[in-house]
């Protein structure tokens, strides 16, 4: 199979979707692959070293579209790239349908087969795609956070450890799944005092058992949560609902109630924002107030640290690349059905049902497009 790797163009995006360790993986397999000139360079890897590891150098991403089976990326495809995708074409990436109106239809409209990243499931129901990036974008948002709490970016002016004789900043974290779970981590080690929210009982057991008397771990309830929320310096946003629309959680007005200064990071932003007062923002552009709250919503946050992120990915990505290469695509979402709830757009169809269901558009299951897939 000829795999393309084309340059990532969203806004402050130094990701790449296969490493050259990737590459000379699937070299050594017997597939070919086209990479876009200085793909890898936001992570220090040059043309020469994808040369090297196997790979041939397009000169621009026409090239590689034009010409590959499959598309290995990391963000959403932008409109100018959704653009050049056409039918019977795989596209492989994190997609984040649900808030996405545009890039959905553009992917419709295309004829591509597009699966997601933040959809694939493993055997014990778990998102092995997702996880490292949900990883390192929790660990993350607690050093943007900190950095937002400085009176210079807006912030009350409050350490997150605070001193001897000084209280350190209360975090809430809302979510106990891989994000909250990162996040309450750092903030744990930075010295801050940490709730952490959620509500599935055996996860709240788990955390419980994990964090001892260093957080606190409580149920969420509505009341509860804007309580917490209205104490809070920092509080981040990490709830998740599998390929769907994140729920809003806290409203305007209660956002405008928080403290003068406080900070809200919104894990989230990528299915949408879990605050009504969320908005997608860039790296270059960070931060806005809504009253006296700086909010943090940029929707890549793992690209801050590109070379980490990407290595990550990778490790992640790689068997279900090889096995999509090796099988086909309907062989290898025959043989996986964790890989197949990860196809979210088939021929015009969208096939999965939160997508479908987020976006008002007809739904049409994975199997069934799997089985059209079988007989074209």
């Amino acid at each position: 199979m000829l795999i393309g790797v084309p340059k990532e163009i969203k806004n402050h995006e130094y990701r790449v979707g296969l490493t050259t360790a990737s590459v000379a993986e699937l070299v050594a397999s017997g597939h070919s692959l086209l990479v876009e000139t200085n793909a890898g360079m936001g992570i220090g890897l040059s043309d020469q070293d994808y040369i090297d590891a196997g790979a041939q150098i397009a000169a621009n991403a026409d090239e590689v579209f034009r010409q590959v089976d499959m598309v290995v990326k990391v963000k959403e495809p932008q409109p100018e790239e959704c653009k050049k995708l056409r039918p019977g074409q795989i596209l492989f990436t994190y997609l984040h349908l649900a808030p996405d109106l545009e890039q959905a239809k553009l992917l419709l409209e295309s004829g591509v087969t597009a699966i997601a990243y933040e959809t694939v499931v493993d055997s014990l129901g778990s998102l092995p795609l997702l996880a490292p990036m949900s990883e390192v974008a929790g660990r993350l948002a607690v050093q943007a956070g900190a950095h937002c709490l400085e009176k210079a970016q807006g912030g009350a002016g409050v350490l997150l450890g605070g001193v001897p004789g000084v209280a350190p900043a209360k975090v809430l974290v809302i979510g106990g799944g891989v994000v909250g779970e990162n996040s309450a981590t750092m903030a744990v080690g930075l010295g801050a005092e940490v709730t952490i929210l959620d509500r599935s009982l055996p996860r709240l057991r788990q955390l419980n058992s994990q964090f001892g008397n260093s957080a606190k771990v409580l149920y969420s309830t509505p009341q509860t949560l804007e309580q917490l929320a209205l104490e809070a310096d920092l509080v981040i946003g990490a709830v998740l609902i599998p390929g769907a629309s994140a729920p809003r959680l806290l409203s305007e007005q209660q956002v405008k109630r928080m403290k003068p200064g406080a900070v809200i990071v919104d894990v989230a932003i990528d299915q949408g924002g879990c605050f009504e007062t969320s908005r997608a923002t860039t790296h270059q552009d960070p931060t806005y107030k809504v009253g006296e709250v700086v909010h943090y919503c940029v929707a890549n946050i793992p690209g801050a640290v590109p070379r980490t992120s990407a290595f990550a990915l990778n490790n992640a990505t790689l068997p279900y690349v090889l096995s999509i290469a090796n099988l086909g695509v309907a062989g290898a979402l025959r043989r996986d059905a964790g890989l197949l709830q990860g196809l979210n757009v088939k021929d015009g169809m969208i096939t999965c049902s939160a997508v479908a269901e987020a976006l008002n558009l007809p739904y049409v299951a994975a199997d069934q497009a799997l089985q059209e897939i079988a007989a074209a």
